[in-house]
């Protein structure tokens, strides 16, 4: 079993765009040229763009010159916000089928697991909410 990507793909993408952005007139890129950088297929690349425009972090353009920028400056898109935008999902859920009530694990353990993940979940967002866009730019050129 793989572990999701979608996280590192889309905070490459981010990256990427705080960094090609700026030094062009329009603030324009290609979902393409960014699939260069990510070394994926460009469809990976819109739909992952797809969702971080419905979460406010980037705006597409159509027509000519379409693609993409980013909607805020990479100092005010934080991991967290990138998280949120593409892993709907939590960190770590329950089982889908309730356990066993006649069982007194089966009966005891989902709370019990539910309040251990929800402080994982808990954490990692506030340590992810501590590194923007901009930090992971900055470290990752110098």
């Amino acid at each position: 079993m793989s572990a999701n990507s979608r996280m590192t793909v889309a905070t490459h993408a981010l990256t990427w765009m705080a960094m090609v952005c700026p030094r062009r007139s329009d603030g324009i890129v290609t979902s393409d040229q960014i699939a260069v950088s990510v070394n994926t297929n460009p469809v990976v690349i819109r739909r992952i763009l797809g969702s971080l425009r419905d979460a406010g972090l980037v705006v597409s353009q159509r027509g000519q010159g379409a693609g993409w920028r980013l909607a805020r400056t990479p100092d005010l898109i934080t991991l967290r916000d990138v998280h949120l935008a593409v892993e709907p999902e939590p960190l770590i859920s329950l089982h889908a089928t309730p356990p066993n009530q006649e069982c007194p694990v089966g009966r005891g353990i989902p709370p019990v697991l539910q309040e251990a993940y929800s402080r994982a979940q808990d954490s990692m967002a506030a340590a992810l909410a501590t590194v923007t866009v901009a930090d992971v730019l900055k470290k990752t050129i110098a």
